[in-house]
């Protein structure tokens, strides 16, 4: 991946984590936001087209939480796209302890800018799609 690429990638995730939405500068108008691919129960799991769509589905996904913050931890450069294991950490708006989750990202670019996000619970199977194992 180039550097630009990975430096628009960390700059996305830092707006996400301050205003909870995409930032425009850093996907393609027609962007894919797939999240049918995280194999977990109970969540609501979209495939969204466009900016609208996936920061409305950000919203629920961060709505029922305070603190709510990501973190990259590691990165797999397969040119084109990238796989991000990432951290994110919340306490529920009500209360309780605070909540961990790690997950993995396929992220896609198209002329310098992020052209689609797959979501995986299992980091194996975000490897497999890009051709790639432990």
């Amino acid at each position: 991946m180039s550097q630009e690429n990975l430096d628009l990638l960390r700059r996305g995730f830092e707006y996400v984590v301050r205003t909870g939405e995409l930032s425009p500068d850093t996907v393609q108008p027609d962007l894919v936001w797939d999240t049918t691919t995280f194999t977990s129960a109970g969540l609501n799991l979209k495939h969204c087209v466009g900016l609208a769509e996936t920061n409305r589905w950000l919203a629920e996904w961060t709505g029922a939480f305070e603190n709510w913050s990501l973190e990259i931890e590691e990165v797999f450069d397969e040119g084109e796209q990238v796989v991000t294991f990432v951290r994110q950490r919340a306490r529920a708006s009500q209360g309780g302890p605070e909540l961990e989750m790690r997950f993995a990202q396929v992220w896609t670019f198209r002329e310098g800018l992020i052209e689609r996000m797959e979501m995986y619970l299992d980091r194996s199977e975000a490897l497999k799609a890009v051709g790639l194992s432990e």
